[in-house]
């Protein structure tokens, strides 16, 4: 799947990423609106993710649908 799709589908797939990352609040998933980069820097800092970790983490999720 590509981010394309995700971002424009952002309502459905944010219930899947906050099931994925506990950590993500309403509030983060409302701020991220499908940005993938903004879904990253979230996860660096909700869970003190390095750069590489956080991406790594997004591609495994993504790689799941």
């Amino acid at each position: 799947m590509n981010w394309d799709r995700i971002e424009g589908n952002w309502k459905e797939f944010s219930g899947k990423a906050k099931a994925q990352w506990g950590k993500l609040t309403d509030d983060d998933l409302t701020v991220i609106k499908g940005r993938r980069e903004e879904l990253e820097g979230r996860l660096q800092k909700n869970y003190g993710y390095g750069k590489d970790k956080a991406k790594a983490e997004v591609d495994t999720w993504l790689n799941g649908f």
